[in-house]
């Protein structure tokens, strides 16, 4: 997928997600970044604009920290430094070591990103990964993002977790639970709905006038006719028929073992998945540095890098941006789609 006409959008806001991880560097980047690429949008960092200025001094990193009262002046304050959207911490950060008392700070930013962006302030939402324990400690009910922007969305909102990167979309149909559970919790309504709100989104966001969607198989070879497995018979299958039946053009179920070589890949726009690891392994091998999380099925556009705190190398300079460059790009597309100001083509 490429785009063949640069959206002119309100600017993204960014969360700070998780202060102990990579989120603030790889922000920092990005931003010096737009030098040499100018497809990078423009974006403001809802965060502790001291905590920033103290990372970049740390980083040897040249970028100027703009503080701004209003996201609108942003693309004023852009060119010149990091645009920040002042959101104080309350605790220490010390990189790789998360702090709870800093938890409250980081729910509070994606409100505020959510907020924006349902004002028509901000042209789309792009999260930094967060620390998902450490939230929970302080009261956090939800088992993710996905959920929680949900939450905030209102109105019913049915999220979905879509992976793209290396010329791969990726869905699975159940995400954040156990293998066990997760085999128990598959259901054909599930599928479905699964499978008919990436359909709309491949339409809205990405200007697929058609989308293709090839169902994986849960169990090895699809189930053999039975023989490893009758939930391809009894729930797959079923479910591609009624997603046919709506108008969809939805095949499978395809055996998971094939279903990414490259021949494959050109037959499809997205893959539905059955599970977690069965969407993810594929995509973060073909794109690990340049995958991204979009969360379809919420009314405003959501993106995320599709990479964790990376804890293990916070504050030592060497945390990548690609992955959150990728989505700021893509995150710009899919609101300029929205807003009629690109053109996608396949």
């Amino acid at each position: 997928m490429s785009v063949t006409a640069a959206p002119t959008i309100r600017p993204l806001v960014m969360t700070m997600g998780e202060p102990a991880g990579v989120g603030g560097e790889i922000a920092l980047k990005a931003w010096l970044g737009r030098k040499g690429d100018p497809a990078i949008p423009v974006f403001a960092v809802i965060d502790d604009a001291a905590r920033l200025e103290r990372l970049a001094t740390l980083l040897g990193l040249d970028v100027p920290i703009r503080p701004i009262a209003d996201i609108a002046d942003a693309g004023a304050a852009f060119g010149a430094g990091l645009p920040v959207l002042h959101q104080p911490l309350a605790g220490e950060v010390v990189p790789g070591q998360p702090n709870p008392d800093n938890a409250p700070a980081v729910i509070t930013a994606i409100t505020r990103a959510v907020a924006l962006v349902q004002s028509g302030a901000a042209g789309a939402v792009v999260t930094n990964p967060i620390h998902k324990k450490t939230l929970y400690r302080s009261g956090f009910a939800f088992p993710g993002h996905t959920e929680f922007l949900a939450a905030l969305a209102g109105g019913g909102a049915y999220p979905v977790m879509m992976l793209v990167g290396g010329g791969l979309r990726v869905v699975p149909v159940t995400i954040h639970m156990r293998l066990r559970d997760a085999i128990d919790a598959l259901d054909g309504d599930a599928i479905v709905r699964t499978a008919a709100t990436t359909h709309d989104a491949l339409q809205r966001d990405f200007g697929i006038a058609r989308p293709r969607l090839a169902v994986a198989g849960l169990n090895p070879h699809a189930g053999e006719d039975g023989d490893m497995g009758c939930e391809e018979m009894q729930i797959v299958a079923p479910a591609i028929a009624r997603l046919r039946e709506r108008g969809l053009a939805a095949f499978g179920p395809v055996p998971p073992d094939t279903l990414f070589t490259a021949a494959a890949r050109c037959g499809y726009d997205a893959a539905i998945c059955m599970y977690h690891d069965q969407a993810l392994i594929p995509l973060k091998a073909l794109a690990f540095d340049q995958g991204v999380n979009v969360t379809l099925g919420l009314p405003f556009v959501r993106t995320s890098p599709d990479h964790g705190t990376a804890f293990d190398i916070a504050g030592r300079g060497v945390a990548d941006a690609q992955s959150l460059v990728a989505a700021l790009k893509l995150a710009a597309a899919m609101a300029g789609r929205r807003a009629g100001l690109a053109t996608f083509v396949r």
